[in-house]
């Protein structure tokens, strides 16, 4: 039996099917990548909650929204892993998006599959206890503030769909607190332990494990490809690893039950690498880890 926290700010049945979510085209209008203000990786501070990473971008019609884990807008344990039955702040409390240029912008929370899935009675365990996902809705007059790109990697190239085998390589962009903003702290690489929860959930390892404050965390697979957000800190069965809660599926179930559009994942601006120019090899090698299996 897994024994799971959330990284907490400062097998059953599959799943039910659900439509594939959509992807945003490709924008010519966001700000610069190396300037933006609003970008993958910045922390938002959710009233009640606490801070989190934010992970993507994503728009619906005219709007636009970052997202965090639904668990960052929490108001019980951090032991409280079940998005059914968890307390939780209501859709329209407020978030406070910590800039890249030292601003605060008002955002606002838009979705959350917490509290959708408290409204639509969601009984089936592993939806339950793996859809952590959650938007941010960003102001319009800062829209202009925003690139979509992950820093350090670039991307996300497009959404995984199809799961993260074991020995997958991951990348993920963390940006706790308590990293105290060293910068070189933040770029984390990795590698699956396998899927979990009927595909809800993936097991990984990476250099430095998730911490308090990185919540949420945008997670890519060896493509480029946006796979999952950062969940959860896990005990067991596989001692300190993290769960990365399926973007797809989550992505899906917002789509299906949410009420904000149809909401689509916006590629980043830069091109993905798994290795960018001038960082030794030695800097993004995957953990040991224990043995993983397929």
């Amino acid at each position: 039996m897994a024994v799971a926290v959330f990284v907490a700010p400062t097998a059953t049945a599959a799943p039910p099917a659900l439509a594939a979510p959509a992807q945003a085209p490709a924008a010519a209008d966001w700000a610069p990548a190396d300037t933006a203000a609003i970008r993958p990786g910045v922390v938002t501070e959710s009233a009640g909650g606490g801070a989190c990473t934010s992970n993507f971008i994503f728009t619906s019609g005219d709007r636009t929204f970052i997202g965090q884990a639904a668990h960052c807008a929490g108001t019980g344990e951090a032991t409280e892993t079940n998005g059914c039955d968890s307390g939780t702040g209501p859709v329209g409390t407020a978030v406070t998006i910590l800039a890249a240029d030292g601003t605060q912008r008002a955002g606002t929370l838009a979705y959350s599959s917490w509290v959708t899935m408290q409204a639509n009675g969601e009984a089936d365990p592993d939806t339950c206890q793996f859809n952590d996902f959650a938007l941010v809705e960003i102001a319009p007059e800062d829209v202009a503030d925003v690139n979509p790109s992950i820093p350090f990697f670039g991307g996300p190239v497009g959404l995984d769909t199809d799961g993260l085998p074991a020995g997958e390589q991951v990348f993920s962009y963390g940006n706790s607190p308590l990293r105290m903003g060293v910068e070189q702290l933040s770029p984390k690489v990795g590698v699956s332990a396998g899927d979990t929860g009927g595909g809800f959930s993936h097991e990984v390892y990476t250099v430095t494990p998730g911490v308090p404050g990185d919540s949420g965390s945008a997670f890519l697979d060896g493509d480029g490809d946006a796979v999952g957000i950062l969940s959860t800190l896990n005990l067991a069965p596989l001692p300190v690893s993290n769960g990365v809660a399926d973007l797809a599926l989550a992505l899906a179930y917002a789509n299906e039950f949410g009420d904000v559009g149809d909401i689509a994942l916006v590629p980043g601006t830069e091109a993905f690498t798994a290795l960018p120019a001038g960082v030794p090899l030695t800097a993004v090698s995957p953990p040991a880890g224990p043995p993983v299996t397929g």
